[in-house]
């Protein structure tokens, strides 16, 4: 995943993904009524790290200028950068 001078990017996921590998962050298994406390609490702020990116993924797919983006993911990088920019700056 990593190589040298390569730090891993770490990603948070759903229970699904149990040993993917140190980068992937995933919350404790296990019933809510038998985790700690301390437990609870991890899994409460792994939730709302995960919606942030559910909901941004969310926002992307209505895009439809995605939809019928032909280019370089270098381009669509800066192009999803300044729709994201346009987007934030009229709502608010």
């Amino acid at each position: 995943m990593h190589g040298p001078g390569r730090q891993a990017l770490a990603c948070w996921a759903d229970k699904g993904y149990q040993e993917a590998g140190s980068a992937i962050r995933v919350p404790f298994r296990g019933r809510w009524d038998r985790l700690s406390t301390g437990q609870r609490a991890v899994n409460t702020a792994h939730a709302r790290i995960r919606a942030l990116g559910e909901q941004a993924m969310a926002t992307l797919k209505t895009w439809r200028l995605l939809r019928k983006l032909r280019c370089s993911t270098t381009r669509i990088t800066s192009l999803v950068q300044a729709v994201l920019t346009l987007q934030l700056t009229c709502s608010n």
